[in-house]
């Protein structure tokens, strides 16, 4: 870590271990005034290395016009030793020639992992610095969701601006890609699917509109819409066309000739974290409803030009499900838990560290455990909870250590980008995408800085991820 800004001024060449330094700086530095300072200094040498945020929405146009495609582009959420993970995804798209991935973090994650959006993008920078990178990055706002609950009470209007004030959180940070998910609000008892969507077709369009309002001066943000929540029931065609209805007819109604979506996430039997078992294990036999994928992607590209359907809370699946993906054309597909996984049952993974992680659930994580879970269960589903409180443990781990997690992680990650069929994309994304030239800003990162993450976000009630 660096201790003072002026040992800062006096870097000179920005090697391994300067990114290292500067990295742990920018998370774990004692003021403000450091992290932002060594955020700044990662954006700054990481864009003279030709490393910078981007939008993938023109590549996810040209997807939608048949000018690219017969890939599924993994959107990867980063929670756990984030820079040594971070490290061990661009490691794996180096050596495949990949460019069409997204780095990721869900509203939910931003609080039980502590990483705020500047944080965030200032690690998955600084990874890719690390590993000798160059191109566009893609980082993505996962689920800039609606609590259905505060929603739908007094604090409607709160929930609204908390909404909107992330998003302009993510856009200043560089999350140029960012999924809103207004799904919480599908309401299934109405009578017709316009009923039921409305509320989903309305905000989704207000949060875009706002997207578009604010987002940096010649960049188009790649924006998500979902039509089904996550874990419920899956979706179909007719409610793909009641929500782009309603959805373009609302867009246009608040700013007129406003690009919308480029992409939507649907339901189609999978559910975040995965099917647990009693004894704490994963279900391997989810039964995904591909036919069903297939037909929205298509409609989805042929009826609306859009990339096509996004595929949620895929990571657990059994390794031979994910080739099927780019086959039934899906454009994206979100992986997260199974990550997590391998950094708590790694077996380099000190024991009485993960005991000390568990004994903290007890007391603190009681919101996840429902009645019939039973211990197994209720620790797998919490143990999310604890990557905040312990992530300086997790950075602190030796070197070895670290390595080896990393070294895991590297495998599954190449593993994945070959069966999604991303190798070699790095071409496909440099002749759609230019990453926007807009120059640092230390004042404002030493202002992202300051920002803490409250009680009730680290909670992250009522949110998906």
């Amino acid at each position: 870590m660096f201790q003072s800004l002026e040992e800062m001024k006096h870097v000179g060449t920005i090697n391994g271990e300067t990114v290292d330094r500067l990295v742990w700086t920018a998370v774990f530095g004692e003021t403000a005034e450091l992290r932002g300072t060594a955020r700044f200094n990662i954006r700054t040498a990481a864009a003279a290395a030709g490393i910078r945020p981007a939008s993938i929405h023109d590549l996810y146009m040209a997807m939608g016009r048949g000018e690219a495609g017969g890939f599924t582009v993994p959107a990867m959420n980063v929670r756990a030793m984030a820079y040594d993970t971070a490290r061990a995804v661009v490691r794996a798209a180096k050596k495949l020639n990949a460019g069409a991935l997204i780095f990721e973090i869900a509203r939910s994650e931003i609080g039980y992992t502590e990483q705020r959006p500047h944080e965030y993008a200032a690690v998955v920078l600084g990874a890719a610095l690390r590993e000798g990178f160059t191109g566009p990055v893609f980082i993505q706002g996962d689920h800039v969701q609606t609590n259905a609950k505060k929603y739908n009470s007094p604090d409607r209007d709160k929930e609204v601006d908390a909404v909107r004030t992330l998003i302009n959180e993510e856009l200043a940070a560089g999350f140029y890609n960012i999924d809103i998910d207004t799904s919480t609000l599908v309401d299934l008892s109405k009578a017709t699917l316009d009923e039921q969507q409305q509320t989903n077709t309305s905000l989704a369009a207000e949060f875009t509109a706002f997207i578009r309002d604010h987002e940096p001066h010649g960049v188009t943000t790649s924006v998500g819409g979902e039509i089904g929540e996550v874990g419920g029931k899956n979706s179909d065609v007719h409610e793909l066309h009641a929500f782009m209805k309603g959805y373009n007819a609302e867009l246009k109604k608040r700013r007129a000739n406003a690009t919308g979506i480029s992409k939507i996430s649907v339901q189609t039997g999978t559910a975040h974290g995965g099917f647990i078992n009693p004894d704490g294990t994963v279900r391997t036999d989810v039964k995904i409803d591909l036919k069903t994928l297939e037909e929205l992607s298509r409609v989805a590209r042929q009826d609306y030009h859009l990339a096509g359907a996004v595929q949620h809370g895929a990571s657990t699946l059994p390794p031979d499900a994910f080739d099927a993906f780019p086959r039934v054309g899906a454009c994206e597909i979100h992986l997260a838990t199974d990550f997590q996984n391998m950094v708590y049952d790694h077996p380099r993974l000190p024991a009485d560290l993960k005991s000390e992680m568990y004994a903290w659930l007890a007391e603190h994580a009681a919101e996840e455990r429902k009645p019939k879970d039973t211990e197994e269960q209720f620790v797998y589903k919490a143990r999310k909870k604890a990557l905040g409180p312990f992530k300086k443990r997790l950075w602190s781990l030796p070197d070895d250590v670290r390595r080896a997690v990393g070294q895991t992680l590297e495998e599954r990650f190449a593993f994945l980008m070959k069966q999604l069929r991303v190798n070699d994309t790095a071409g496909v994304v440099a002749k759609f995408v230019k990453a926007p030239q807009l120059p640092p800003d230390r004042d404002a990162e030493i202002v992202a800085a300051g920002g803490k993450i409250t009680a009730a976000e680290k909670k992250a009630e009522g949110l998906a991820d």
